[in-house]
């Protein structure tokens, strides 16, 4: 990492992803030591149906403890939170999470955009936004706003995406701090508060 791109006081690691994203995120979070310093929070897109599927899957494998996302939960350093299905995930100024029924944006709830926006807004330089697999535009608008707000923004690599659409277009209208492959994203987390 370069110096001038590396947060030594992240707050969050914010993940967003969709068609493909499940299989970066068990390359990645498995491995993710509970000595972190700060909180991990996946926004997915998922299927109405999908209740707890997802969250099984990644406490069984992820070291860190998953924490059910209910409306106000704390957000707590050395926690995984994922956004449940059919909400959006919004960070509060109390560190608390919310959950919004509102629209869906980029035909989407929970939307990555709207949940890297409301972090951007709450963790300012203290954000980490990370762009995976996907095969629609959400998350690109979002990555801008963490970007404007002093946060770093991480778009997995194309190449090793299972389906490029969503990386690619974040690459094309944005400038994001790092492209990186699903196991550089692993040792770039591990790298994060690290002096």
């Amino acid at each position: 990492m370069e110096e001038n791109k590396r947060i030594k006081d992240c707050k969050v690691v914010i993940i967003g992803g969709s068609a493909g994203s499940l299989q970066a995120l068990l390359q990645i979070l498995p491995f993710v030591e509970k000595t972190i310093s700060f909180a991990i929070v996946i926004v997915v897109h998922r299927k109405n149906t999908d209740e707890q599927t997802l969250e099984d899957l990644i406490a069984l494998k992820a070291k860190l403890k998953v924490k059910e996302v209910e409306d106000k939960v704390k957000l707590e350093a050395g926690f995984i939170y994922i956004a449940p299905s059919n909400y959006h995930l919004l960070f509060e100024k109390n560190e608390t999470l919310s959950l919004d029924t509102s629209e869906k944006i980029n035909y989407s709830r929970p939307s990555i955009d709207v949940s890297f926006e409301s972090a951007a807004e709450i963790y300012t330089n203290h954000l980490i936004g990370i762009l995976l697999s996907g095969s629609n535009s959400d998350g690109t608008v979002g990555l801008k706003a963490i970007q404007a707000a002093g946060g770093i923004s991480v778009v997995q690599n194309p190449l090793s995406a299972d389906m490029p659409y969503m990386p690619n277009n974040a690459i094309l209208h944005t400038t994001p701090d790092f492209v990186l492959k699903t196991e550089e994203i692993l040792e770039f987390i591990k790298e994060i508060n690290q002096e």
